[in-house]
């Protein structure tokens, strides 16, 4: 999966996929978002309010602020019961149908996310430090999701809970196909986000490609390295990437291979240790801040 975005036609497209509008509990229209990472130079958004009862449930129709060279995706953040705290799930489905049916009355998590992934939403178990999760709720939640959220910045900030990795590398050892995604979750009361986001692999930027590709792993997440070249072959991992301070390759308990120095833009990194099994690439730049690819399989 992590490797296949860097061979498949087509080019990356920078989207970010979490974010809110005051169709919930965002602090500004929906124009006015999508009119903020267009002007940013993104190529699409998922504007993903809350799908809740006390907000009508909204799956915010974005298709009017679409332009050339810019494109939306109709998702949003449903919510149901109960985590193994008793608290609301939180599941990003990006690509639902304007038409996506209110949570039944009845309806807990799972069977949200699973009627969003039949409805052809890519499905995504977001900010799961954050919300607290067990391994026990990434069991139960990753036979309907697609990816872990890796890193939510609007966690960050508010409390320092913005990682995914601990629940993502759990599920990978236990077999688990998951990707992993990064996203602003901005809410504009506070913060313009513009501060992680997915590369998607595609041949045209528009909803359906995007959407393909997202279920198909063929993405990477950055806060702002990039990663432009990723392979293996004969036992070594090539990656190249903008200048980075340390290029690595993560995996089950602390296997680990890295490069380490100033302005690093070719690196060659062992499998060895990753042989049967799996691992991630992370490129971290001076600034501290993050690239992390999707999982690689060697098994």
């Amino acid at each position: 999966m992590g490797m296949r975005a860097f061979q498949a036609p087509g080019r990356f497209w920078r989207g970010n996929l979490h974010t809110h509008s005051n169709r919930s509990d965002g602090g500004t229209s929906p124009e006015a978002v999508c009119a903020h990472y267009r002007d940013a130079g993104y190529d699409f958004l998922c504007l993903s309010d809350h799908f809740l009862s006390r907000f009508d449930f909204p799956v915010t129709d974005t298709r009017p602020f679409r332009r050339a060279g810019f494109t939306t995706l109709l998702g949003a953040e449903l919510h149901a019961d109960a985590t193994s705290h008793g608290e609301l799930w939180h599941i990003l489905a990006a690509g639902l149908p304007e038409d996506f049916e209110p949570t039944g009355k009845d309806e807990d998590g799972l069977a949200l996310a699973q009627r969003a992934r039949e409805a052809g939403a890519f499905v995504g178990i977001a900010h799961p430090q954050w919300s607290g999760l067990t391994i026990e709720d990434g069991r139960a939640m990753a036979a309907h999701a697609h990816s872990v959220e890796i890193y939510n910045y609007t966690c960050d900030l508010e409390t320092a809970r913005a990682d995914g990795t601990y629940l993502l590398d759990e599920l990978l050892n236990e077999g688990y196909a998951l990707s992993a995604f990064a996203s602003d979750d901005t809410h504009f009361k506070y913060e313009e986000g513009l501060a992680a986001w997915v590369m998607v692999k595609a041949e045209e930027n528009a909803p359906e490609a995007l959407l393909e590709a997202l279920k198909a792993g063929l993405f990477y997440s950055s806060q702002g390295p990039v990663i432009e070249g990723f392979s293996i072959a004969d036992g070594e991992v090539a990656v190249e990437c903008s200048p980075a301070a340390n290029v690595a390759l993560v995996g089950r308990g602390a296997k680990s291979e890295n490069q380490w120095g100033p302005n690093l833009t070719q690196v060659r990194l062992s499998s060895e240790r990753f042989e049967g099994d799996w691992f991630r690439l992370v490129v971290a730049d001076a600034a501290g801040r993050l690239a992390w690819s999707n999982p690689v399989r060697l098994d």
